[in-house]
């Protein structure tokens, strides 16, 4: 796995097939994510209270553990990219 540590290491991408075989061997560093966190723009926030199975939040917790991520962070972070596909689609 190679680990990018500048994001003009990420080339541009013809389509999503590239796009994914390309992530498939490449990972971000956990300083660069980090720094990826809009910390300039901290909006308010609501805390919600979401019941899972206990089987899939511990597959959710193993995925966000491979990706060197805070678990929750990773569930906003696919919430947000599925709320923009969604937005597009209307």
């Amino acid at each position: 796995m190679e680990i990018i540590h500048k994001w003009d290491e990420i080339p541009e991408f013809d389509d999503a097939e590239t796009e994914s075989a390309w992530w498939a061997t490449h990972a971000l560093d956990v300083r660069l994510m980090n720094s990826a966190v809009l910390k300039e723009s901290v909006r308010e926030s609501t805390t919600i209270t979401l019941r899972f199975d206990p089987r899939m939040l511990a597959r959710i917790k193993r995925i966000a553990r491979s990706r060197f991520l805070n678990y929750q962070s990773m569930m906003k972070q696919w919430l947000s990219e599925r709320l923009e596909q969604e937005m597009k689609e209307l």
